[in-house]
C-alpha cells in the first residue's frame, strides 16, 4: 500500500511541498493529496494589486498539478486529529458533507489570515487583503469611491506600504492617508527611508507616524491621543493570525496557534506531522524566529519536503540554514524598494530604489508564481528511483542507485 502524505493549503508554501514531493517520491509508493478551499492557486504577494483594480493571471490548481501525481482535493478543512492521524474535511456548496481523510504524514500549511488586534469595530468596518475574498470587497468599495473622499491605511508593515501606495497611484483622485505606530519604515536603512518617503510624498499619502488606531467606525478611525481621521474606507494591515485549527489539537503549540517545530520543519510533538509557512515557529539565523512571509515559507516548504523524502527513503536529512537576503516592496507600478538585509533580517545600509527596484520586485513575485510548479530549485534536488517496500501501509521506502 502507498505512503499517504496529506498537505493542508495550496499556498505558496503548501503547493511548493506537495510539488517538490511529487518530484522526489515515486507515485507508485506515496499518494500525495493536496487540500484547498479554493479551485485556484492565489498569489497573496499580490492582493494589495488586485484590491487597486487590477486583474491577475488566472492559475487554476488543476492545470497547475496536472499530470504531477499530486491528487487536488477541493475542500475546506475542519479539524485535525493528529493523534488518530486523520483530517476533517467539508466538500461541496451549501450544506457541505464531511469527510475523514487517513494520513501517514501530514504537512500543515493553512497558513494565516487578517488579524484584527481585538480592535472595536475593525472586524465590522475595516477591510482586510490576507486573501482574495477580502481583496475583491475592497477593490468593490474602492470602486464606488467619488473623488476627494478618503482611504486610510492601519499600519505600517510592509503589506499597508505596498497598499497605500497602489491604491495611491491607480486612484490619485482619493485621498489616502496610512497611520503607523512607529516611524515611517523606521526598520529600513537610512536610504530606504529616504526613498520611501520620496515615493509617499510624490503620491500625496499623508502618513500619521506614532499613530495607534483605538477604534474603527464606518467614516473615521479614533487614535490613542482621542484625534479622529476621516475615513470613508479603513484598510486594516496590522498583522496576521495563524489559522485556529492547530491550536485546538494535541500539538505542540505557541500562545498564538504557531505549531513548533525543529530544523526540518518536523512537529516537536508529533513526528508524523511538518508544519511550514505562516502555520509553524520555525528558528532562524540568531536563534531568532523566522517571520510570516513568502520569503520564509518558500525554503521552509523546501526544507519540510526534502526531509520527508529524506526519512522516507533513508536518505540524507537537509541541513540548509533559511535565511535572509532582502526584502523586496512594490510602491505602486513604477517604483520599488529593495532592502538588503543581514541573514536575520536586519537592514544594512544598502538597499535599490526606483524603477529598477519595481521591475525586481516583479521579478520576484512571478519567480514566486513560477516555483509553485517548479519547486526543485532552492536546495540541491536528486531525482531517485523509489522502489516501494509492500510489507504495510505507512511502511517507509527505500531508493535503488
Amino acid at each position: 500500500m502507498q505512503h499517504r502524505i496529506i498537505v493542508l493549503g495550496a499556498g505558496y508554501t503548501g503547493a511548493i511541498a506537495a510539488g517538490r514531493l511529487a518530484r522526489r517520491l515515486h507515485r507508485e509508493d506515496v499518494a500525495i493529496t493536496l487540500v484547498n478551499a479554493e479551485p485556484d492557486f492565489v498569489e497573496r504577494v499580490r492582493m494589495h494589486q488586485l484590491a487597486a483594480g487590477q486583474d491577475l493571471t488566472p492559475r487554476p490548481l488543476g492545470e497547475m498539478f496536472a499530470g504531477t501525481g499530486v491528487e487536488l482535493k477541493l475542500a475546506k478543512v475542519t479539524g485535525v486529529d493528529v493523534d488518530r492521524k486523520a483530517v476533517a474535511v467539508a466538500t461541496g456548496p451549501g450544506e457541505p458533507e464531511t469527510e475523514e481523510l487517513e494520513y501517514d504524514t501530514l504537512v500543515y500549511a493553512l497558513g494565516s489570515g487578517w488579524n484584527d488586534q481585538g480592535v472595536p469595530g475593525a472586524a465590522e468596518h475595516a477591510h482586510e487583503i490576507a486573501g482574495r475574498p477580502g481583496a475583491l470587497r475592497l477593490r468593490e468599495r474602492l470602486a464606488r469611491l467619488g473623488a476627494g473622499e478618503s482611504v486610510v491605511v492601519v499600519g505600517g508593515g510592509l503589506t499597508g506600504l505596498e497598499a497605500a501606495t497602489e491604491i495611491a497611484e491607480a486612484r490619485p483622485d482619493l485621498h489616502v492617508a496610512l497611520a503607523a505606530r512607529g516611524e515611517l519604515g523606521d526598520w529600513l536603512s537610512p536610504k530606504g527611508r529616504r526613498h520611501l518617503r520620496k515615493v509617499f510624498d510624490k503620491l500625496g499619502i499623508t502618513v500619521h507616524e506614532h499613530t495607534a488606531v483605538t477604534r474603527v467606525e464606518a467614516d473615521r478611525v479614533t487614535t490613542a491621543g482621542g484625534g479622529t481621521i476621516p475615513a470613508a474606507v479603513t484598510l486594516w494591515t496590522t498583522g496576521f493570525a495563524v489559522h485556529p485549527i492547530a491550536q485546538a489539537t494535541t500539538l505542540d503549540v505557541t500562545d498564538t496557534g504557531h505549531i513548533l517545530v525543529d530544523g526540518t520543519m518536523r512537529s516537536v510533538s508529533h513526528p508524523d506531522v511538518y508544519a511550514i509557512g505562516d502555520a509553524a515557529l520555525a528558528m532562524g539565523p540568531g536563534d531568532k524566529p523566522l517571520r510570516m512571509s513568502c520569503a520564509s515559507g518558500t525554503p521552509m516548504a523546501w526544507q519540510a519536503a526534502d526531509a520527508i523524502a529524506a526519512r522516507l527513503t533513508g536518505g540524507k536529512l537537509p541541513n540548509a540554514p533559511i535565511r535572509y537576503f532582502n526584502q523586496c516592496i512594490s510602491l505602486g507600478r513604477r517604483e520599488g524598494l529593495i532592502q538588503y538585509v543581514t541573514a536575520d533580517d536586519r537592514a544594512v545600509p544598502a538597499a535599490l530604489t526606483g524603477r529598477l527596484a519595481a521591475v525586481y520586485k516583479e521579478l520576484v513575485c512571478k519567480g514566486a508564481a513560477w516555483g509553485v510548479t517548479n519547486p526543485t530549485l532552492g536546495l540541491p534536488v536528486r531525482r531517485r528511483h523509489v522502489v516501494r517496500q509492500p510489507a504495510r501501509a505507512g511502511a517507509p521506502v527505500r531508493t535503488t542507485a
